[in-house]
């Protein structure tokens, strides 16, 4: 693992999530004192066990905030609403609203530096990402509720950078590793219950970060990044979305099914269905919705170049090492 060094002190906002656990976990080793917002016994629990103070609030409530980040050099926010699906006001309450409140309250309580774990997914609004870098735009007007709330949550972030509170952005792209709990529950809840096919065969090209580069690059955004400035960081070689999902499956047993729609079905279908579920009040999701159909038929590949330059940033898990910690994550029980 890197070893680049810590922050003496760190607030985090996610801090019992998938990301927020690992980083929470390194910053301890490293020797950091860690505050974490928690907004439930069981989050406060879960910091507490990893090493930290547990700050109970949430990010609806800028004094908990700016308490919890007293005395603080660097915050970490990692606290979003995640999903491909759900309600406009929700999305924009949990990643706009909940993102200013978080600048808010850290700039109230003196912090430094402010490092917003963004997401490529701020860029996407319907057409394939081909090599990209930072110096795409944001798409603030994406039609999927995720990348419209995060895009703008970028930017609150970059525009609150000023003399004496730098803010810098980090962008991963498909977090994957052991203790995920977003995207590999969901893909084996859908093939449990039938749900679950490719879109034109899944053979589009993609880029992934294993939730340790994840975290070397945060560390790296808090030490070493320009102030105001958004860096993208992945795995480093880009993988066929079929082939790495099937693999990722593999390790915990489960067999991806055959089953494909054609890839010219998926853009009317998606929003049709979405359109459908947002006019009748229909149970559950719809089969598809834009943004799963955009991450399931679309080219996403990213350069990492200036992380690479300004950061000195390189993965410190490979895509075997990461599979194998999956596999024998499944295999321990418990």
């Amino acid at each position: 693992c890197g070893m680049e060094p810590t922050p003496s002190s760190a607030f985090v906002t996610g801090g019992s999530g998938f990301i927020g656990g690992r980083l929470v976990r390194r910053l301890v080793a490293g020797g950091a004192r860690v505050r974490a917002l928690a907004r439930s016994d069981g989050s406060a629990a879960k910091v507490e066990a990893l090493g930290a103070e547990a700050v109970r609030g949430d990010l609806d409530d800028v004094e908990s905030i700016a308490s919890g980040a007293e005395g603080c050099e660097t915050a970490f926010h990692l606290a979003a609403e995640l999903g491909d699906w759900g309600p406009w006001e929700e999305f924009e309450r949990g990643n706009v609203v909940g993102t200013r409140n978080a600048l808010d309250g850290c700039a109230r309580a003196g912090v430094r530096r402010f490092v917003h774990c963004g997401t490529e997914a701020a860029l996407m609004a319907g057409k394939p990402l081909v090599h990209v870098d930072e110096t795409a735009p944001l798409r603030p007007d994406s039609k999927a509720p995720y990348p419209a709330t995060k895009a703008k949550a970028e930017q609150a972030v970059r525009d609150a950078n000023r003399e004496g509170f730098e803010t810098v952005v980090l962008r991963p792209r498909f977090v994957w590793g052991a203790g995920d709990t977003t995207l590999l529950p969901t893909m084996i809840e859908m093939i449990e219950s039938g749900r679950f096919a490719w879109i034109g065969g899944g053979r589009n090209v993609t880029d992934t970060t294993h939730v340790e580069n994840v975290v070397e690059g945060l560390l790296l955004a808090a030490e070493k990044g320009r102030a105001g400035e958004p860096y993208f960081v992945t795995d480093g070689e880009p993988v066929v979305l079929r082939e790495f999902v099937t693999e990722l499956l593999g390790t915990q047993g489960v067999q991806a099914p055959d089953r494909s729609l054609p890839g010219w079905l998926a853009a009317p279908l998606a929003v049709g269905s979405e359109a459908a579920w947002r006019l009748l009040p229909l149970p559950g999701q719809p089969p598809l919705n834009r943004f799963s159909s955009w991450i399931m038929t679309q080219e996403c590949t990213i350069e990492i170049s200036k992380a690479r330059r300004e950061l000195s940033y390189e993965p410190v898990v490979s895509k075997e090492e990461g599979m194998g910690e999956l596999r024998a994550a499944a295999s321990t029980p418990g």
